[in-house]
């Protein structure tokens, strides 16, 4: 499907509004999957012309999007990913982890970003960074783009490694996401050390179901901010029935 290309629009818009003279993209990989962590990358690109092809790494062929990693990881000014791994993923839960992993990012980059420019409608960074959200923004602008390419097959590498040792799984093909290899592993063998125990999926398994962990959410369920954080919770965790 013909899609258009990423521009620095975003990245023009904050510099001109804000006075920013260094704007990271900032994408995750990772918020829907049974298994694995949540990985964040935060991308400096500058305005220069991005590599042919890229793209929100969702439209991209893996073998593709392999290729043109390995590219972006040298044309980039800089970037750097964090992680939250599962057991921050079940006591923070996926909002609180999502910063975490976006902050260890950001701090590892060799310079302070004077904006970011986040992907999504939610911004789970806050103060003191200074954010503004864009819809489909690993589509539209070019340094979140090439963020999304990069943690998505960093991600990836992590997931097959991990796999190595738990082969019935499937991480190599699924990345730790629902598929019905995974499914029917996790009924018969029960989750690994790398699965979420908060995840909707152990509702479905009785014989499991002793290891689901519970998180209590701090906040009043009146409060509007909570409310956003609970949709950010939910977003792409998918039960059994999927």
């Amino acid at each position: 499907m013909p899609y258009q290309p990423p521009t620095h629009s975003a990245e023009r818009s904050l510099r001109a509004t804000t006075g920013a003279k260094i704007v990271a993209g900032v994408d995750e990989v990772g918020r829907g999957a049974w298994a694995g962590p949540v990985t964040v990358c935060a991308a400096v690109t500058g305005l220069r012309r991005p590599p042919e092809g890229l793209t929100d790494s969702k439209l991209l062929t893996p073998k593709r999007r392999t290729t043109l990693a390995v590219e972006l990881e040298s044309w980039v000014t800089c970037y750097a990913l964090g992680h939250s791994l599962p057991e921050e993923i079940d006591e923070l839960g996926m909002t609180a982890a999502l910063r975490l992993a976006a902050c260890r990012a950001l701090e590892l980059l060799p310079v302070r970003p004077d904006a970011i420019i986040l992907d999504g409608k939610h911004d789970y960074l806050g103060a003191p960074w200074r954010v503004r959200t864009v819809i489909k923004g690993d589509r539209s602008s070019v340094a979140v783009a090439a963020a999304s390419v990069i943690a998505k097959v960093r991600r990836d590498a992590m997931m097959a490694e991990l796999g190595l040792a738990h082969t019935d799984f499937g991480f190599c093909d699924n990345a730790g996401y629902p598929s019905p290899v995974h499914r029917e592993a996790l009924e018969r063998l029960g989750p690994t050390p790398h699965h979420r125990l908060s995840w909707a999926y152990l509702d479905a398994l009785p014989k499991w179901q002793h290891l689901k962990r519970v998180r209590i959410a701090p906040a009043s369920p009146e409060d509007p901010e909570h409310r956003g954080r609970n949709a950010l919770e939910a977003s792409g965790q998918l039960g059994f029935e999927f």
